[in-house]
């Protein structure tokens, strides 16, 4: 069993920069795909990124390629999402997840594990 916790989330001005983090335990961290996924108020979660176990490979939503980064640290079991110039639309809780796959595919049902997920608030 999995376990991922979240943090850095926060309030930040729209053009700032946020980078959150997501700490896992209980597994085998770099055999997973590590995916981050947000879902703002009223919406349904959407996927935000993903990168492959040794991070050879990453993928994006459109909404934040260019401006978002995913990068881990398998000997620290961290997975990163640097995000630059925000949004007030980037606004979302955030959430971290772990998917048993070779393919960082944006699909939900990928991702057997889940963290809590951190709040992030981009102000206009």
């Amino acid at each position: 069993q999995v376990q991922l916790v979240e943090s850095g989330g926060g309030l930040v001005q729209a053009g700032g920069s946020l980078k959150l983090s997501c700490a896992a335990s209980g597994g085998t961290f770099s055999g997973y795909v590590m995916g981050w996924f947000r879902q703002a108020p009223g919406k349904e979660r959407e996927f935000v990124g993903a990168i492959t176990w040794n991070a050879a490979a990453t993928n994006y939503a459109d909404s934040v390629k260019g401006r978002f980064t995913i990068s881990r640290d398998n000997a620290k079991n961290t997975v990163y999402l640097q995000m630059n110039s925000l949004k007030p639309e980037d606004t979302a809780v955030y959430y971290c997840a772990a998917a048993f796959r070779l393919v960082p595919r944006p699909s939900q049902s990928d991702y057997a594990y889940w963290g809590q997920g951190t709040q992030v608030t981009v102000s206009s």
